[in-house]
C-alpha cells in the first residue's frame, strides 16, 4: 500500500521546497508539479519525498484526522 501525506509548504526553492506537518519539516521535491501554481501555507500531497498533487486545507485536516483515527485502532 503506497500512502501521502498532506504537508503545509512552508518554503520554495526552485523545484525544492521544505514543507512541514505536526512538527515535522521535510525537504521535498517539486519535480513531479511542474506547471501546477503553488505558494507557501499551499498543502500538497507528499509521497517518498516527492509532492504529488496540491490539497485544500480542508482536505489535509481531513486526511489527518482519518489517519488519527485509524491510528486509534490499531
Amino acid at each position: 500500500m503506497c500512502l501521502a501525506v498532506p504537508m503545509k509548504i512552508k518554503q520554495i526553492d526552485g523545484f525544492q521546497c521544505t514543507c512541514e506537518a505536526r512538527g515535522v519539516e521535510r525537504e521535498v521535491s517539486l519535480f513531479m508539479m511542474q506547471g501546477e501554481p503553488l505558494d507557501v501555507g499551499d498543502h500538497v500531497l507528499v509521497h517518498v519525498g516527492y509532492a504529488i498533487q496540491r490539497v485544500s486545507d480542508e482536505d489535509a485536516a481531513e486526511t489527518w484526522a482519518l489517519i488519527d483515527e485509524v491510528n486509534d485502532h490499531v
